[in-house]
């Protein structure tokens, strides 16, 4: 199987342009791209390191998220602090279950989805497993893309709060859960950004090369 790497060629992390990189490279030298000038790399420098730090981050917040009110909502005097689940528990009572189930996949399912299928794939590259590769290269495009909808109930508390501003029978105010899960829905977007998905492909290729080397001697 030939792949970039092995013929040579990087592609620009900014421009995406394609470029062939020198035959006789020094291990240590930077190449530039022809048109953005930023530096070429074949694979996100320090990629793992920085993916597990994101996520273990992410995994630290995503329980004081869940598990500490998100927001107050005080209508005529009568309210009390809310979880992510209790609001969603709070629409369902009051028949708003579209509301619900959009805050539930999009607050709850989607987040935890993403946790697990980045972990997932960490430990797959760290295990050097060969489980279906190109469905691991679509599992972690189709995370990347869903993951920005998991802020959806931080505009629902930003859009509440400027309603109730029109009034004085009600007050919104955000809880200490709001800026943990903002913290989460971030880490999780810069883990997805930083997460070398051609890592995936590194083992199946490097042990290509190990049985054609042995079936040369």
């Amino acid at each position: 199987m030939i792949t970039a790497r092995t013929a040579g060629l990087v592609s620009c992390h900014f421009c995406h342009t394609l470029s062939k990189l020198p035959k006789n490279m020094e291990a240590n030298s930077v190449i530039h791209c022809p048109c953005c000038q930023s530096s070429l790399h074949s694979r996100h420098p320090d990629s793992l390191r920085r993916t597990w730090a994101l996520l273990i981050a992410a995994l630290i917040l995503y329980i004081p998220a869940n598990t500490f009110p998100i927001m107050t909502f005080i209508y005529l005097g009568e309210g009390q602090p809310a979880t992510i689940l209790s609001g969603v528990m709070h629409l369902l009572e009051s028949g708003l279950w579209p509301l619900a189930l959009l805050i539930f996949i999009a607050s709850i399912f989607i987040p935890i989805l993403k946790l697990l299928t980045l972990l997932g794939l960490l430990l797959s590259i760290h295990f050097k497993t060969h489980w279906r590769p190109k469905d691991r290269t679509v599992m972690y495009r189709v995370t990347e893309f869903v993951g920005r909808w998991s802020m959806v109930d931080i505009f629902v508390i930003a859009l509440l709060v400027a309603l109730v501003q029109f009034g004085n029978s009600a007050t919104v105010t955000p809880g200490i859960g709001a800026p943990a899960f903002a913290a989460v829905v971030i880490l999780t977007m810069f883990a997805a950004h930083t997460f070398d998905p051609r890592l995936i492909w590194d083992t199946i290729e490097t042990n290509q090369l190990d049985s054609e080397d042995n079936n040369g001697k």
